[in-house]
């Protein structure tokens, strides 16, 4: 590991990061001097090389020099975790923190932690020394064998606490500011436990909190701070079904700038809208199919109100923006040509109102028609194909790495072997201990007895 600064250092560092008394909920500073808004660091695409801060530490190996190892530039071909032809600390497997591959020392050591000052999710303040006497935390506290960050988080909004804490895994603690005065801050490897609830999370460890804010992904806030971030609902676990959240930001000065630094959201009807919060008018509109583009977004409004509405089968990682307010008003103009002057417009609502000109295509609802008839087209040849498919009772098998050659069974005493493997799998009409089936068991996994039961009466109801 690299250097570390002193722990008294890094406590006031800590502490500035804290609202001050009578800020609004959501006041999260300085997001200008993060480059990570994951807690484990798995969006950071910053330029750290060596695995301490400033120089300091062992040098990275270039990502496509590693090819002996499991992570590499020819791994990543799309680029998704960030590798290529650099040997900048990067977090691919979801580890606690960014990392990179060293030159190997005589005692075995090829890898190391990437300490990258930067790489802090706003919101999140740190992994801390819990000794039990006295507790870290102070408030009220419990424990879940389906423990999230985000149980946590919204355990401790509800109780009316500033700030929450995992440990362990499955226990979660409640808090004020003033813990933090005569709390002690411990290396971010040591949160290190994986949460109860889910398995690519943290959530502290042995004697170790890992603290947020509770303004983390709630669902409404007024925020007056210059500058802060805002989450989608439930971050940093998925948004569910049916959520319907607002915050306003109303930061000193005549405009304001966004950033989105995270955006997933599942499908069309799931939708942020941006309004200028004086009079209602539409400003912009994001959803699953039409992200925000990249880079700062300006708006001319003194105050903005987010809305974000998911539909029923809602469910994805969801947003982080950061905002800041501008003094002067060279934004992009608002609002948009066409867009109404009333509230928040319903879900499967165009992102604008607009009346077409005498004799004008209605070209919005043709393209809607034209891509519903076209998505039933495809659903109803695939499930024509897969009839076909079961009603000849051939052998089939879904592509993957070296397949083995399989051909149609004619043996009367055939009977169905299914198998799979996520995300695909496969059914087999093949006879009992036909060897192309028995050379599936490397790659794939066979259904339950009970299952291929059903299955079978299933096919042969066909």
């Amino acid at each position: 590991m690299g250097t570390r600064p002193p722990k008294a250092l890094l406590l006031l560092l800590l502490l500035r990061l804290l609202p001050p008394r009578g800020a609004s909920a959501g006041s999260l500073q300085s997001p200008g001097l993060s480059e990570c808004f994951q807690v484990n660091g798995a969006d950071y695409r910053g330029h750290q090389n060596r695995t301490g801060p400033r120089g300091a530490g062992r040098p990275c190996l270039y990502w496509d020099q590693t090819q002996q190892h499991s992570y590499s530039s020819a791994s990543d071909p799309q680029g998704r975790w960030g590798l290529g032809a650099h040997n900048f600390c990067r977090n691919p497997d979801g580890d606690v923190q960014p990392w990179c591959y060293v030159a190997e020392t005589e005692e075995g050591i090829y890898w190391r932690y990437c300490d990258i000052p930067t790489c802090h999710m706003p919101g999140y303040l740190g992994c801390f020394m819990d000794s039990g006497a006295p507790p870290a935390l102070s408030g009220p506290s419990g424990t879940s064998t389906k423990l999230t960050v985000q149980v946590c988080l919204r355990f401790c909004r509800m109780k009316g606490y500033q700030l929450a804490g995992v440990e362990a895994g499955y226990a979660c603690f409640c808090g004020s500011e003033s813990d933090l005065t005569r709390g002690r801050p411990a290396p971010a490897t040591d949160c290190d436990q994986i949460c109860f609830g889910h398995p690519g999370q943290l959530c502290g460890g042995d004697g170790r909190l890992g603290i947020y804010e509770v303004s983390v992904g709630s669902c409404q806030g007024n925020w007056t701070a210059p500058q802060g971030v805002i989450y989608s609902p439930d971050f940093p676990d998925e948004y569910g079904p049916d959520r319907n959240c607002s915050w306003v930001l109303a930061p000193p000065g005549a405009a304001l700038e966004l950033a989105f630094r995270l955006f997933e959201l599942a499908d069309p009807r799931d939708r942020l809208e941006l309004r200028d919060a004086a009079s209602g008018s539409l400003l912009r509109a994001f959803d699953g199919a039409r992200p925000p583009p990249p880079g700062p977004l300006r708006l001319r409004a003194a105050a903005l109100r987010l809305s974000f509405r998911s539909d029923a089968r809602g469910h994805a990682q969801g947003f982080a923006l950061t905002y800041r307010g501008l003094q002067d008003a060279d934004a992009d103009p608002a609002p948009l040509e066409g867009s109404t002057q009333t509230s928040a417009a319903p879900l499967d609502e165009a992102n604008v109102s607009c009346s077409p000109g005498p004799g004008a295509p209605e070209a919005s609802m043709g393209a809607q028609v034209f891509s519903t008839v076209t998505a039933v087209s495809v659903l109803l040849l695939l499930v024509l194909s897969l009839l076909r498919l079961l009603r000849g009772r051939g052998c089939r098998l879904a592509p993957s790495k070296g397949p083995p050659t399989l051909r149609p069974s004619r043996d009367p005493t055939r009977s169905w072997a299914v198998w799979y493997r996520r995300p695909r799998g496969v059914a087999l009409p093949c006879p009992p201990g036909d060897p192309q089936v028995e050379g599936l068991t490397s790659s794939y996994r066979p259904l339950s007895a009970s299952s291929q039961s059903s299955l079978r009466s299933l096919i042969s109801a066909l």
